[in-house]
């Protein structure tokens, strides 16, 4: 195998290449498949190439475009059949790109569905058919400090209580690591509303999001950030928007609160830190509804460009049957595997991956129809301004007006 990295324009930032050796490589099968992926994902990307490539028998070059412009790139390079052959993004893509004509299915059905994590499949679904070869996931969990509490939280009340005391007695300087943020931030308040009865969109006969059923400003969930505001800086001051991407872990891991709400992405900086720490599912309101963590799935897609036809059935068949792919992109980017058999054979070096599978029982996948992109910015900042003091109502109000004029655009 052998990696290059040429110059490449300002958003293809990096390509890295790995191919059979020209014994194993026919005429046909030298042109190379190419990989679109971000740079968080770039090195993980790059050992999934070489194994791929030998199965394939098949060169393959992974090019690495900005995490911002990668979506509207492909898109842009559909219209004029100069894009890649796989795209590597998360699933709430699915409903767009499908939508555009840009994806293909990939040849995975109900049966198949049974190997993969609970709604991994439903999840890069469009239209009843998969789109998308799903290849990890992720959850919000409760990441705990063992040494100031030692047994999970029974409600959001109990751990709250828990911090609070913790506070009053100078153990930690907050009860909660959240991350809201100045702008806000839509998926980490997402257990707790829906905890408290709120929703984004209601469900269509199939189960799957209803974009005519917004529920942004619907009185449920005017009624959730009424609770919420309780924890925000008016009310009990839990929530606050100086915790925000950059500090909310570091809090936990440097003790400066017994509870973290985020991701497996925190993993390594809480093994790093030497603070003791369990993964437990994020508590609900003792009163509400399940607190519902958004489920992302980190997926393959097949472009309707491919320089290859059957490259989606090829690229299905070959991830099921071999595993080991799976395991190369976990040790290179440790998210939980979409695929079952690959997660019991990774789950020995890392315990807290089922822990977070756990966690995302209750959760909900991440609406991937086209609607849901007008959602995030909106609401997130609704839910900032709502946990800085605004009037839920008023806020959720103008949110979901910026997002039904962005409907009609």
């Amino acid at each position: 195998m052998r990696s290059l990295i040429p110059l490449c324009s300002m958003a293809l930032v990096l390509a890295l290449t790995a191919c059979s050796t020209p014994e194993e490589v026919d005429d046909y099968s030298s042109v190379p498949l190419t990989i679109w992926a971000d740079e968080e994902r770039a090195q993980a990307m790059r050992t999934f190439a070489e194994a791929f490539a030998r199965d394939a028998n098949r060169q393959v070059e992974v090019i690495v475009v900005d995490h911002e412009e990668l979506r509207a790139s492909f898109l842009s390079s559909h219209a004029t059949g100069l894009g890649p052959d796989l795209l590597v993004g998360p699933h709430d893509w699915t409903g767009e790109l499908a939508s555009a004509g840009a994806i293909v299915p990939v040849g995975l059905d109900a049966e198949d569905a049974e190997l993969f994590s609970p709604g991994a499949l439903a999840a890069v679904s469009y239209e009843g058919q998969a789109h998308g070869v799903p290849y990890a996931t992720e959850n919000l969990a409760l990441f705990r400090n063992t040494d100031l509490v030692p047994e999970a939280p029974t409600s959001l009340e109990d751990m709250l209580e828990t911090g609070a005391g913790l506070v009053d007695s100078g153990s930690v300087d907050q009860a909660l690591s959240l991350q809201v943020g100045e702008e806000g931030d839509a998926y980490h308040i997402h257990p707790f509303f829906t905890s408290a009865g709120g929703y984004l969109f209601g469900e269509d006969e199939s189960g799957g999001p209803d974009p005519t059923d917004l529920g942004v400003a619907a009185p449920e969930s005017i009624a959730a950030f009424e609770l919420l505001a309780e924890l925000g800086e008016d009310g009990s001051g839990v929530l606050t928007r100086s915790t925000d991407s950059v500090n909310a872990t570091s809090l936990f891991t440097s003790g400066e609160a017994p509870f973290l709400v985020s991701g497996p992405w925190s993993v390594a900086a809480a093994q790093e830190s030497e603070v003791p720490f369990a993964v437990d599912p994020v508590p609900s309101f003792a009163e509400g509804a399940e607190a519902r963590p958004l489920i992302g799935v980190q997926a393959f897609f097949v472009a309707s460009g491919a320089s290859d036809p059957e490259l989606a059935e090829n690229l299905a068949r070959v991830f099921l049957e071999d595993p080991e792919l799976s395991v190369i992109l976990y040790e290179a980017d440790p998210r939980v595997p979409a695929l079952d058999e690959a997660l019991r054979m990774v789950t020995d070096q890392d315990p807290n991956l089922e822990a977070f599978q756990r966690a995302g029982e209750a959760g909900l996948p991440m609406p991937a129809i086209p609607e849901m992109e007008a959602v995030w910015s909106p609401f997130s900042q609704a839910s900032a301004d709502i946990i800085g003091g605004a009037d839920p109502a008023e806020a959720l109000m103008e949110a979901e007006r910026l997002i039904l004029e962005s409907f009609e655009e």
